[in-house]
């Protein structure tokens, strides 16, 4: 068996990993830590790497998959609201590139050979770009938004200018017409593509998932974004904008974040491949011995790029700010440029020094990408104190609203009676929620009624569609050890102030969760024998109070083992010296006894020993009490005391029943 490129590809794998641990020490991003790995491997140092077309073709997988889940972000309806800087932005960023290059190289090559290299020049790096975009969560940003935009427009730009090239070596003759017919083929082709996504995907999908197999699942997704990019690729298109096609379509699915949780491992390795394969490009012998040349060309193309995205971005109605961040976001040179300089060398548009010298200042580009991302804001800052002072104080850019804008909101997993009780008794009370299920049936059936959504919560990359960061409670309604506690942990690690309430089936898997996290954890073999406990002593008509009692009973013996194996015997000596409090919000009933009367009646306190926090009361909160605090009828108030005080204090906030005799 042939094994020369696993071998290659091994040996790749284990240097990338050395050069990110050695630059992680030094806190160097991982992408240059890659770009560095590649130039290590390349064929002019160690020549590791023989198969340098395979690892090319993994590339291109990566930059395909990275707009892939870009698409997935999106929606149709959100690209649609960038039109218009995809439109003037994109188109303008290249003009202006083009007749800068041309103007500044027309004095010493051809102006044929000058539109080339603008052509070149115009192009930034999707890859990176998103990449660090997508590591910032800065996607959503301004800046996101308007070089996705740009990057959109060079990504279409493409054809035309492969097909430019040979026109400026005069080697090609193209009429109008066979351009007509070029523009319509490739319009059928996308809207096929969009009608497919439309109405046969979603059926497809739905079979899919409901198979329940996550084997399925993957096959399908990497199936249809492949599919989608061969095809824009075969009409002269690029990989990454049909997959970018790809992703766009599966995000109007409701599985669209099940497909993201199976495709992104995928991504970041052939990501990874791909800045690899960008630095296997730079000969390091040409960059020694003309570095002063390279250093410059460099400096012209970042110039050249600033020079041209600050005017156009603020042309489209961003802010300066915006406009500078951005444009140093972009001030690379992008992976198609070095496709299209290898076409401009065969087609002696460019020397072979001209080629290694733009090869070497593109990726040097590259590696201060992310140094440019990241100090954005502080060039930002100094660039409109010392020239453009004029906006200083301009009003910054808006964020877009997000799909999910909850705050405080419940989060229910797992949408069976336990979890549809759980959403109407929320939506009664007007708190805010979002349900995560993965019955596919269940989600169809719902989704025009409910806020429901596909996903494997154990997946962090759910957890964060659900908004788990700004939630109050997560409560787990499905009966799944495994999965429970793979969803207590993340949702614990994304968010440590969220109360967890968690179902379970056996009392001997309380300790467990509570362990990683959960606040309550109800086991259904407990509680299920508690209701039949109390009916069948009911049956026998023990007084309900004698009931309750012996259930108080029953919980402390139960719970307080948990208790104590959970909090460790010093905070178990701790909790015992105080009193078994707990909090309850409880409604004053048109009629009851405590309307009217006064926190200092001491009837609360005196006879029902629980403790007063604060009174809702209409649209405000009491928390400042005094004895001349009133209670009245509709009133909320917020109690604290022993379990048996507050099931005891409820009488008194209930309207007094009529007896039948004196009715």
């Amino acid at each position: 068996m042939h094994f020369a490129f696993l071998q290659e590809l091994v040996a790749l794998f284990m240097i990338s990993i050395v050069v990110i641990l050695i630059c992680a020490k030094f806190k160097i991003p991982s992408i240059v830590a890659l770009l560095l790995a590649g130039i290590i491997c390349g064929p002019s140092a160690l020549k590791l790497v023989s198969e340098a077309e395979a690892v090319n073709i993994m590339a291109e997988v990566g930059v395909a998959l990275l707009l892939f889940t870009i698409g997935m972000e999106l929606s149709l309806k959100e690209l649609a609201r960038i039109k218009r800087p995809l439109l003037i932005g994109g188109f303008g960023q290249m003009s202006f590139t083009v007749l800068i290059i041309t103007a500044l190289f027309s004095l010493a090559i051809t102006w044929q050979e000058a539109v080339a290299f603008g052509c070149l020049v115009t192009l930034s790096s999707t890859a990176i770009v998103l990449s660090l975009f997508q590591q910032k969560a800065q996607s959503d940003s301004p800046q996101g938004r308007i070089c996705l935009a740009i990057l959109i427009f060079q990504d279409l730009i493409i054809v035309p200018m492969m097909l430019l090239f040979p026109l400026l070596s005069g080697k090609l003759e193209l009429s109008l017409q066979e351009g007509l017919i070029t523009l319509g083929k490739n319009s059928l082709v996308i809207l096929g593509i969009v009608l497919f996504g439309k109405f046969i995907l979603p059926k497809l999908m739905f079979a899919v998932v409901k198979t329940r197999s996550r084997e399925l699942m993957l096959m399908t997704t990497l199936g249809f974004c492949f599919l989608v990019a061969l095809i824009t690729a075969s009409i002269g298109l690029s990989l990454s904008l049909g997959a970018f096609i790809a992703g766009l379509l599966l995000s109007e699915s409701e599985y669209s974040i099940s497909v993201m949780e199976n495709v992104l491992p995928f991504k970041e390795v052939f990501t990874s491949i791909f800045f690899v394969s960008v630095g296997m490009l730079l000969n390091l012998e040409f960059f020694v011995s003309h570095i002063l040349i390279v250093l410059f060309v460099a400096a012209v193309i970042i110039a050249v790029k600033l020079v041209s995205l600050v005017p156009v971005v603020k042309l489209t109605g961003y802010s300066m700010r915006t406009a500078i961040i951005a444009a140093f976001s972009m001030a690379q040179i992008g992976e198609f440029s070095f496709v299209l300089a290898g076409h401009a060398l065969e087609l002696h548009l460019m020397n072979e020094d001209g080629y290694q010298a733009f090869l070497a200042a593109s990726i040097i580009t590259m590696i201060l990408t992310p140094y440019f991302i990241n100090s954005g804001p502080l060039f930002a800052k100094v660039l409109l104190t010392r020239y453009f002072k004029k906006y200083e104080n301009e009003q910054e850019d808006a964020l877009p609203e997000k799909h999910n804008n909850l705050a405080d909101h419940i989060i229910i997993i797992g949408f069976g009676i336990g979890g549809k009780n759980l959403a109407k008794v929320a939506k009664e009370s007007g708190i805010p929620y979002i349900i995560s299920e993965l019955n596919p049936d269940t989600v169809k059936r719902y989704k025009n009624t409910e806020p429901i959504y596909h996903g494997d919560a154990s997946y962090p990359l759910v957890l964060e569609h659900l908004g788990v960061e700004k939630a109050r409670v997560l409560a787990i309604m499905v009966s799944d050890p495994v999965g429970s506690r793979a969803i207590i942990s993340n949702a614990k690690k994304l968010n440590p102030r969220l109360y967890v309430v968690v179902r379970t089936r056996f009392l001997s898997e309380i300790t467990g969760l509570k362990q990683l996290g959960a606040n309550d954890v109800v086991p259904e073999e407990f509680e299920t024998s508690i209701e039949v406990f109390a009916k069948v002593l009911n049956h026998y008509l023990i007084p309900m109070q004698q009931i309750q009692e012996y259930i108080q009973q029953i919980r402390e013996d139960v719970y307080s083992g948990v208790r104590s194996s959970v909090l460790g015997s010093s905070l178990q000596s701790i909790k015992d010296s105080l009193p078994n409090l707990q909090f309850a919000s409880i409604k004053i009933e048109t009629g009851s006894r405590l309307a009217g009367t006064k926190l200092g009646d001491g009837i609360l306190r005196g006879q029902y020993k629980v403790n007063v926090a604060g009174i809702h009361r209409g649209t405000e909160d009491i928390t400042e009490l005094t004895p001349q605090t009133e209670f009245c009828a509709e009133d909320i108030v917020y109690l604290f005391g022993t379990q048996e005080a507050l099931i005891h204090v409820q009488e008194i906030f209930c309207t007094p029943k009529t007896d039948p005799g004196q009715a």
